[in-house]
């Protein structure tokens, strides 16, 4: 199928390159642009954009046809339209509540205009602008300007719309060449403006639009009928006017194309961390009971299969990479010591990796009172650890003499080095990236790594972002356990909730409050909840009670001090951020409240109600809206309130966060990589294309080796460092 014809537009004609310069889709940027473009280049190139081809996944936020000019008789609300006028006046207030970089004051500007054609008046409007754009508009006489029309107060007026200088009426015009054209809207990337990345695009030779090599095999092409890449690519750039029809195949062309990418490179990373030799981790039964002796409980049918899985991948020659899922207070936390005890039984060491000083130092009690002191040598290091303590305990990683170290991301730190770490072990894996995961593997070679995650992982998320682990689903509960129940609080209903937790209170039982910020800021909103203001609050509602604050910025001993007061029930109330998110264990603790819930993700909400009804108490989570907020947020907040399934919540919250960065350091989903493909919306295209991927592969296509041989040159993919 050849899309092109001789109606392509001239304003996507590219511009010439000069004969000696060769551009090859594999030139670099610099290549292209020249060096007079460095910075422009140095800015794509930190977020990965670094080849010309790279280029053709920066998608246009929009395509437009853009109409004749005309005069203001033909304004209509809600449509694009490009007239010339005469400027009368500018204003320009600032406006004191917002700033700019470096606390710039920003300006709102209003601008009265004469049309050329017509004589009518009308208003143009600019929000949050820098000074610049009233200087530039101010030395203006007259104006060619392209929007949308809006209606305000029964009059047309223009909203932050693109406007150039004319030096005279009958100027040649900036927007309009011919009737019918295409204006192309590129994003903003790494600071570098839609308008220099569109300048960017159209320096790509036409005979390269027409010549974008294949990734898919011919077979798997005509089998779904699809376009070619490169009709695909110029349908999306606009390098003629498309079709709706042509829109929708390239797309989907498209769409399916990122997924078959990443699932060749998913399981070449899948091979990759596999190929390094293991050493074999193996203990008998009898010694496994023993290990499982030390707990007051038995262990559930799924802690079982899982056990039976790690133990299996602990026998084995290459690295274990397996993935424990399950709600919380499944007990996955468990199985990550019982795997401990089985390599250190065999004379290697373990590391426990955890987001949050607060949850090393549980985890680290835990241990303690776990493993026998006589028998196991079990050390905490934190990034406030003493300098001193820091290097004895560095001298006693390297030397072999301690067995099992808890820490943050002071693990992976340079000058941390093992004698043998034999399993690293990381919990909560969504607060880290993959990164982190790989260098603290690789501390050893061929180090088994167990990773659990409380976040319960959707499946279109186990095909992508953990496509490359095994993974191990805990569903069942302890016996025992009582759970939770979850309200929504009120403006009104807010005294109600004071009145239960005095209840709480009375029958010997602890609260958490937890709280989204620690102190008031100018930067965020005055109906913003802080832990300051909040300790007080509460100091004053319940003033026979010890109530405590808790944050990420105190001290290391400070914080264990005030964790371990709550814990051993010398504080009553502990108000705190979400440093208490994960894996705190305080079983007399039946309430959580948390206020300000809309400023928290729904698996963060989701996890800090996961702190109460652990054990045979109910537990109790309220969340604390005693402030209007937006009926968007209240649906959201609804989700938590009639769900338990964590499964269910990991999707919503997927559906608003996005999936994050597969092959990259992000793991928030904020600089997701997926250009076009969405996991959510096209999970049906997700599982085709992981299918055919494996059969290919399987099959040993040709073309799909030759794929993978390129990957496989391609370091992103297997460090992302």
């Amino acid at each position: 199928m050849n899309l092109l014809n001789s109606s392509t537009s001239k304003t996507h004609t590219t511009k010439a390159i000069k004969k000696t310069k060769i551009i090859e889709w594999s030139s670099s940027l610099e290549n292209l642009l020249g060096k007079a473009s460095h910075k422009s280049t140095e800015k794509l190139n930190a977020v990965g954009i670094n080849e010309v081809r790279d280029l053709l996944w920066i998608f246009p936020l929009r395509v437009l046809e853009l109409p004749p000019l005309r005069s203001f008789d033909f304004v209509e609300e809600g449509r694009i339209f490009i007239g010339r006028a005469k400027i009368l006046n500018v204003q320009a207030k600032p406006n004191f509540r917002a700033r700019g970089r470096d606390k710039v004051m920003l300006y709102n500007i209003s601008v009265h205009v004469q049309d050329i054609l017509s004589d009518k008046i009308l208003t143009l409007k600019w929000f949050n602008s820098y000074g610049s754009v009233t200087q530039k508009i101010s030395k203006c006489v007259y104006i060619e300007f392209m929007g949308e029309a809006s209606i305000y107060n029964g009059q047309s007026q223009f909203t932050n719309p693109d406007f150039f200088q004319l030096e005279s009426i009958d100027s040649e015009s900036p927007f309009i060449t011919v009737s019918n054209e295409l204006k192309i809207q590129y994003p903003t990337v790494n600071t570098v403006s839609g308008v220099i990345i569109k300048k960017i695009v159209d320096k790509i030779p036409m005979t390269l639009w027409n010549n974008i090599p294949e990734t898919l095999p011919d077979s798997l092409i005509k089998k779904k009928n699809f376009l070619s890449l490169s009709e695909a690519f110029q349908v999306i750039h606009a390098k003629f006017k498309p079709t709706p029809e042509l829109e929708k195949q390239a797309e989907n062309r498209l769409i399916y194309e990122e997924f078959f990418e990443d699932q060749i490179k998913i399981y070449l990373r899948r091979q990759y961390f596999k190929k390094p030799k293991a050493n074999s981790y193996i203990v008998n039964d009898q010694t496994f009971q023993s290990f499982c002796a030390r707990y007051p409980y038995t262990l559930t049918d799924d802690q079982l299969k899982t056990m039976g899985d790690v133990r299996a991948d602990l026998g084995a020659t290459h690295p274990m990479m397996r993935l424990i899922q399950g709600d919380v207070g499944c007990g996955k936390t468990t199985i990550a010591m019982l795997a401990a005890m089985v390599v250190i039984e065999n004379d290697a060491q373990v590391a426990l990796m955890c987001p949050t000083e607060a949850l090393a130092m549980q985890h680290f009690l835990s241990c303690s009172e776990l493993f026998d002191a006589k028998d196991y040598n079990v050390r905490l290091i934190l990034g406030s650890t003493p300098a001193k303590e820091k290097k004895q305990i560095q001298k006693e990683l390297e030397d072999g003499t301690i067995d099992f170290i808890v820490g943050t991301h002071s693990l992976i730190q340079d000058t941390i080095q093992f004698k043998q770490l034999g399993l690293a072990i990381i919990d909560e894996q969504h607060k880290f990236g993959v990164d982190q995961r790989i260098r603290l593997t690789s501390k050893s070679t061929g180090t088994h790594c167990l990773i659990m995650s409380a976040t319960p992982i959707p499946r279109s998320l186990s095909l992508t972002q953990y496509g490359d682990l095994d993974i191990s689903t805990i569903k069942m509960m302890p016996a025992g356990r009582k759970g939770h129940k979850t309200r929504i609080v009120t403006k009104e209903t807010f005294q109600q909730f004071l009145s239960f937790v005095m209840t709480r209170l009375s029958l010997h039982e602890q609260i958490y409050v937890v709280v989204p910020a620690i102190n008031e800021s100018v930067e965020v909103e005055q109906d913003f909840h802080n832990l300051v203001d909040i300790l007080e609050r509460f100091k004053k509602y319940f003033p026979d009670h010890v109530v405590e604050g808790l944050h990420g910025k105190m001290k290391s001993d400070e914080k264990a001090k005030i964790f371990s007061a709550f814990k051993n029930h010398k504080v009553n109330i502990l108000v705190s951020t979400s440093v208490i998110e994960v894996g705190i264990n305080v079983l007399n603790a039946t309430v959580m409240a948390i206020m300000n819930p809309e400023r928290f993700g729904l698996s963060s909400l989701h996890q800090l109600r996961g702190r109460v009804g652990r054990d045979q108490k109910p537990g109790f989570c309220f969340l604390v809206n005693d402030k209007l907020i937006a009926a968007t947020s209240m649906e959201r907040l609804k989700v938590i309130e009639n769900n338990t399934d964590g499964f269910k919540i990991a999707e919503e919250d997927l559906k608003i966060r996005g999936e994050g960065d597969l092959f990259g350091t992000d793991q928030s989903g904020a600089q997701t990589q997926k250009r076009i493909a969405n996991i959510i919306l096209h999970a049906d295209v997700l599982y085709e294309a992981r299918e055919d991927a494996i059969n290919f592969i399987q099959n040993q296509d040709p073309d799909i080796m030759n794929l993978m041989e390129k990957y496989s040159r391609d370091d992103r993919i297997f460090t992302t460092v």
